[in-house]
């Protein structure tokens, strides 16, 4: 007897959602362009005397769902400092077979400076999802990424009995490719990650890359800042080559990660996480 096929997943209509922004510098980023559509929006909070503007991308459709398309393009002018992040944790809900991307763009001009820091993305079981970070820096621009991963909902103690999560990073300064990394995960994630030689049981995970001009001299420092990470129950190490500096954490759950990241990241910039980290 032939098995029965399943129906095809019904046609929806989906979200779509782009943000846009144009930058000048030098100094803390001014607002030249900024372009919103679908249900991404950006906010700016004041902070006076601040080294840096602060952008929060907001997602009004409260997650991903299956078959979405979000976006995001940064321009930073000539000496423009600006710290993205968003308002709350990007939730990736359970999809019948579409798979979600996001894909995202930054091009810093000379002597820009981006802190990208948004807060983690949760991965909900059967979650299918592609994302895409692409950078283009000037020789003497500065980029430093934090991204933080968390498979399923620890709180409910969810397993990912099966999922879809590919994340692609490339950076080129000036023109020429400096960095590129892929991660995949297809099938069985919870098994994957709980295999000794690929995530040894963990639920959450970051990768915070530092490819701003004197990176890689700094990897002492950053060392000594990891310091400590076992008694959170996080693994950690910190590595640098080629001119930019690279930092892996492994953890249970977000709450030991979370807790790891911010004293590194207030400790390796000297700045505070952004303000929406800490609500």
């Amino acid at each position: 007897m032939n098995e029965a096929v399943p129906p095809p997943a019904p046609a929806r209509q989906r979200s779509v959602g782009r943000v846009a922004l144009v930058a000048e510098g030098p100094g803390p980023a001014r607002l030249r362009d900024l372009a919103e559509a679908g249900p991404l929006r950006l906010r700016f909070p004041r902070r006076h005397g601040a080294a840096e503007t602060e952008a929060v991308l907001v997602n009004t459709a409260g997650g991903v769902a299956c078959g979405d398309r979000f976006g995001v393009a940064v321009d930073l002018g000539a000496g423009a400092r600006l710290c993205f992040t968003s308002t709350a944790a990007e939730k990736v809900y359970r999809s019948d077979g579409p798979v979600s991307r996001i894909e995202n763009r930054v091009r810093l001009a000379a002597g820009a400076h981006l802190a990208w820091l948004p807060q983690e993305t949760i991965l909900f079981d059967r979650a299918r999802v592609r994302r895409r970070f692409e950078a283009d820096l000037a020789p003497d621009a500065g980029l430093l990424i934090f991204e933080a991963v968390v498979f399923g909902r620890t709180a409910r103690g969810e397993v990912l009995s099966e999922a879809l999560f590919e994340d692609i990073w490339r950076v080129r300064r000036g023109g020429r490719l400096v960095y590129a990394d892929t991660l995949r995960f297809e099938g069985p994630v919870g098994a994957l990650l709980a295999r000794p030689a690929i995530g040894g049981g963990a639920a959450a995970c970051a990768t915070l890359l530092d490819l701003s001009p004197g990176a890689e001299s700094r990897l002492d420092a950053a060392r000594g800042l990891l310091d400590g990470a076992g008694a959170l129950g996080v693994e950690a190490g910190a590595s640098a080559w080629n001119g930019h500096l690279a930092v892996r954490m492994l953890a249970p759950g977000i709450g030991p990660l979370r807790a790891l990241a911010v004293r590194f990241l207030e400790g390796y910039r000297a700045l505070p996480v952004p303000r929406v980290w800490q609500g």
